[in-house]
C-alpha cells in the first residue's frame, strides 16, 4: 500500500471526517428515489417532464430565459464557447491560467472546437479589470471562474465584477461565468444566484458540489443561446436516452441544502480560524469566501502523511484523504465545508488540530 492510498484508507476509517457532506454511496440515489413516485415517466433524448420542469426552474432561478441540463460541466462550457465564438467569428477565448479548461480537460478546446485560450492575469492571483482591459489580442468571450478553486477559491470584489461585466459589454465581448460554485459564494455577495447572473451572457452551474448530486449541471442564457446549446448537446452525445438519476438527485438535494449555503459559509470560516491558529499552518484566502479554501502546511508531504495517520488514529478525526506537494518543504490540500461539519464534535476537533499544532512546533 502506497503512502497516498494509507493516508486515504486512514481517512476512511476515521470516526468524524471534517469535510463533504457524506460518504458517496449508492444509498445517496435510494434515498431521492424513496422520495419519488415510482411511477413518474423518465425523460427521454431530453425531453419530458422530468427535465423540461427542472431547466424551468433553473433557468427562473438564475434569472435568465432559458436553462438546458448537462451531465457534465466540462461538455456545458466547451458548447458555450463554441456558440459564442462562432456567433462573433473569432476563435479565441480568455480565462484564468488555472482555469478547468486549461488543466484539466487534455486540450479540448484546442483539439474538438480550434478555439484558442487567451491566459489572462497570473496563476497566483484572480483576473483584474486592468487585465480585460489591456488584452492584446481580439476575442469572442471572458470566462470568469466564481470562485477562483486552484488558488484557494478567490473572489473578486464584486464591483470589479460589476466593473469587468459594463465594460466587455460596451465591446461586444461575452461574458461566461464557470458557475461550478455559484450557490456557495452568494452568501459573501449577499446577493442571489440571479443578481449576480444578470452580470453574465451564460452561466454554468453544478450540482455534484454544493449541493452533492451524483452528476449534472446546467448551461443557462437567453433563448437563443440555449437553442443552439441544445443542438451542440446533441452532436456532443450529451441526450442520453435517459438522465432522471441525475436531474432527481441534482433537485433533491438542491432543495435540501441551497439554504444551507450561509451556515456551511459560517462553518468554514470558524474551521479556518482553527487551522491558522496552528504553527506553520496557513489557510488560503485567511478567511473563506465560501465553504471552500485551501490549507498549506509548512512540512514535506512524506513526512506529513504518517503524522496524519497517527492524528486520524489517535484522534478519531479525519481531516483530508489526501496532500499535495506545494514546494519543496510544504504541502496543501482543499477543504470544502458541507453537512458535516454541524455534527462534528468540536472539542474533537480541536483536539486533533492542538495535536497537530504540538507536532508542527517540534518540526
Amino acid at each position: 500500500m502506497s503512502k497516498q492510498s494509507a493516508l486515504a484508507e486512514a481517512f476512511r476509517q476515521s470516526a468524524y471526517k471534517v469535510p463533504g457532506h457524506g460518504d458517496l454511496i449508492v444509498q445517496n440515489l435510494r434515498t431521492v428515489l424513496d422520495q419519488i413516485d415510482g411511477e413518474l415517466e423518465s425523460d427521454r433524448y431530453g425531453s419530458g417532464k422530468i427535465i423540461e420542469d427542472f431547466q424551468d426552474k433553473m433557468a427562473a432561478y438564475l434569472g435568465k430565459e432559458k436553462a438546458v441540463f448537462f451531465p457534465s460541466g466540462t461538455m456545458a462550457q466547451q458548447i458555450a464557447l463554441r456558440i459564442w465564438c462562432d456567433q462573433r467569428g473569432v476563435a479565441k477565448v480568455a480565462y484564468h491560467p488555472l482555469a478547468h479548461l486549461e488543466i484539466h480537460e487534455n486540450d479540448a478546446l484546442r483539439e474538438l472546437h480550434r478555439i484558442e485560450p487567451i491566459l489572462l492575469a497570473d496563476k497566483d492571483r484572480l483576473i483584474r479589470l486592468e487585465d480585460v482591459m489591456n488584452m492584446p489580442e481580439e476575442i469572442s468571450c471572458l470566462l470568469l471562474e466564481l470562485p477562483q478553486r486552484e488558488i484557494g477559491g478567490q473572489l473578486p470584489a464584486y464591483e470589479e465584477l460589476e466593473a469587468i461585466s459594463k465594460y466587455c459589454r460596451e465591446r461586444g465581448i461575452k461574458l461566461h461565468m464557470d458557475g461550478a460554485r455559484l450557490f456557495e459564494i452568494m452568501p459573501y455577495y449577499g446577493r442571489s444566484a440571479a443578481e449576480i447572473s444578470s452580470l453574465f451572457d451564460s452561466v454554468y452551474i453544478s450540482f455534484y458540489k454544493g449541493i452533492g448530486g451524483i452528476a449534472g449541471a446546467i448551461l443557462a442564457g437567453d433563448s437563443d443561446f440555449i437553442d443552439t446549446s441544445r443542438v451542440w448537446k446533441r452532436r456532443h452525445g450529451g441526450d442520453l436516452i435517459s438522465l432522471y438519476p441525475y436531474i432527481l438527485s441534482a433537485d433533491y438535494y438542491f432543495q435540501q441544502r441551497i439554504g444551507k449555503m450561509q451556515q456551511y459559509h459560517e462553518d468554514a470560516k470558524a474551521l479556518a480560524g482553527l487551522y491558522n491558529a496552528c504553527h506553520g499552518i496557513a489557510t488560503r484566502p485567511v478567511e473563506p469566501v465560501s465553504n471552500m479554501f485551501h490549507v498549506h502546511i509548512d512540512m514535506p508531504k512524506h513526512q506529513l502523511e504518517p503524522l496524519l495517520i497517527q492524528c486520524y488514529e489517535e484522534t478519531g478525526v479525519g481531516l483530508t484523504s489526501y496532500l499535495v506537494e506545494a514546494g519543496d518543504t510544504s504541502c496543501a490540500y482543499e477543504v470544502s465545508v458541507g453537512d458535516r461539519y454541524a455534527s462534528l464534535p468540536k472539542e474533537r476537533l480541536k483536539e486533533a488540530l492542538q495535536w497537530l499544532d504540538k507536532k508542527m512546533m517540534e518540526f
